[in-house]
């Protein structure tokens, strides 16, 4: 399986009895910037954590990343409005824990079935969506995420305090 590349922020977010935890690929706290994804996270089933990555889309329906950019240094109420005037979605892509199963032990197949199967049941809307896979070799040459959902599962459970 393979999934297209997103000109975006790869994250990973974290759901524990109401607390959120939104954090970069290197670790950094994201929460604060994008207040939107962080309120979405509702939406989620408790003790679960997806491996994604943080997209901006423009008025014309294309990839802004300088608009993402520019959403990292708000905070407060400057988070607020920069998220009225160009809200994040987060593009998940892997399911690296459900109901405090961790997954990433399972098949990717398993784990995207897994995946797809809660934006269903849950009928996940923004900020979140569902990055579009495909069966394609070539596609599946050119993107693999496990290693780095490893490291993003590793990132968020140290940040459990």
């Amino acid at each position: 399986m393979g999934e297209p590349k997103w000109d975006g922020f790869r994250a990973g977010v974290r759901v524990d009895a109401g607390q959120v935890v939104l954090r970069s690929r290197s670790g950094t706290d994201m929460a604060p910037a994008f207040p939107e994804v962080v309120a979405g996270a509702a939406q989620l089933p408790d003790a679960t954590a997806l491996d994604g990555e943080l997209v901006v889309w423009d008025a014309a329906g294309r990839l802004a990343f300088e608009r993402l950019q520019n959403r990292l240094a708000p905070r407060g109420a400057g988070a607020a409005r920069a998220a009225k005037e160009w809200p994040a979605q987060f593009v998940a892509f892997d399911l690296l824990r459900l109901s405090g199963t961790d997954t990433t032990g399972w098949p990717y197949r398993r784990r995207r079935a897994a995946l797809e199967s809660v934006f269903a049941a849950r009928r996940l809307s923004v900020p979140w969506a569902l990055c579009p896979s495909t069966l394609l070799s070539r596609a599946i040459e050119s993107c693999s995420h496990q290693p780095e959902s490893s490291l993003l599962l590793r990132q968020l459970a140290q940040s459990r305090s």
